[in-house]
């Protein structure tokens, strides 16, 4: 059954936890999807973990909109969320606007976009009036890298505890359906999802969050240039593709692959033919 925004809200009155993940691709996601995730996230990670930049600020919304296509095409179940790219909702409503239809017609069921402000909260509210359902994003923001001027956790006193909160019943209220706490001390994160009527997604936020989501390269093991504190590895892919490179190296070098069964062959009577040109 097709998970929808109003299904994960559900979740959090029940106290049933939400398990997301990023995917980047449509074999990924199908796999995802299989497996049960309830939300895939097309992140702005894509610019990292798979385009090679230095930021997630140098993605596009073409970029965006090619990779949104090509998860969703792979999903049948869970809720797919894409990222509004830097600059994509910043400069104006209008802007805004079309370009998380835009992303919602590439096959997202719904847009995250990072951060707060009067602007922010009225991208919101105009989206959901417009039927685009969009999730928050509070704590470390990666797009605001160059203000922040670092990674740095967010949240760390009762003060800010605080205004974390009144930040994310602003976003509750402009019609957000979830909120993602990104590096928030856990004691600050389960404090504010108990006074949210909406599900917070943790990454780096601690256990007391309704749900949690991970860049699935991540959790994989597949990219090494850095991996955070929060992240977990289930596998290790990195070594697993490196051997595998490798023994194909060496298989192809010598001779060893392909071998018969991994060919086509003529039928005999053809390969009579050749034979008996070749003699000739």
């Amino acid at each position: 059954m097709k998970i929808t925004t109003a299904k994960l809200q559900e979740y959090k009155k029940i106290n049933r936890k939400i398990a997301s993940l990023t995917a980047y691709d449509y074999s990924s996601a199908k796999l995802f999807d299989e497996a049960g995730i309830d939300a895939i996230l097309i992140g702005d990670s894509v610019g990292q973990v798979i385009l090679g930049y230095d930021s997630t600020t140098k993605v596009s919304m073409d970029e965006m909109k090619i990779f949104t296509s090509a998860v969703a095409r792979g999903v049948k179940n869970a809720l797919v969320i894409a990222d509004m790219p830097f600059l994509s909702y910043q400069t104006s409503i209008s802007e805004a606007i079309k370009n998380a239809g835009e992303l919602i017609k590439s096959g997202a069921d719904a847009v995250k976009l990072e951060g707060i402000s009067a602007h922010t909260l009225e991208v919101v509210k105009r989206c959901t009036q417009s039927g685009i359902p969009v999730c928050g994003h509070l704590g470390f923001t990666p797009q605001f890298i160059g203000t922040i001027g670092g990674h740095f956790v967010i949240g760390k006193d009762f003060e800010m505890t605080l205004e974390l909160l009144k930040q994310a019943k602003e976003l509750e209220n402009a019609g957000a359906f979830a909120i993602v706490l990104e590096m928030v001390p856990m004691e600050s994160a389960k404090f504010i999802s108990k006074n949210l009527k909406i599900p917070t997604i943790g990454i780096g936020a601690g256990v007391g969050c309704d749900g949690q989501i991970l860049v699935s390269e991540d959790i994989l093991g597949k990219f090494r240039d850095f991996c955070p504190k929060f992240a977990r590895k289930y596998a290790n892919l990195a070594q697993t593709i490196t051997d595998s490179a490798k023994h194909y190296i060496e298989d192809v070098k010598n001779g060893n692959f392909p071998r018969i069964e991994e060919s086509f062959t003529l039928k005999e009577e053809e390969k009579l033919k050749l034979e008996s040109y070749q003699n000739n």
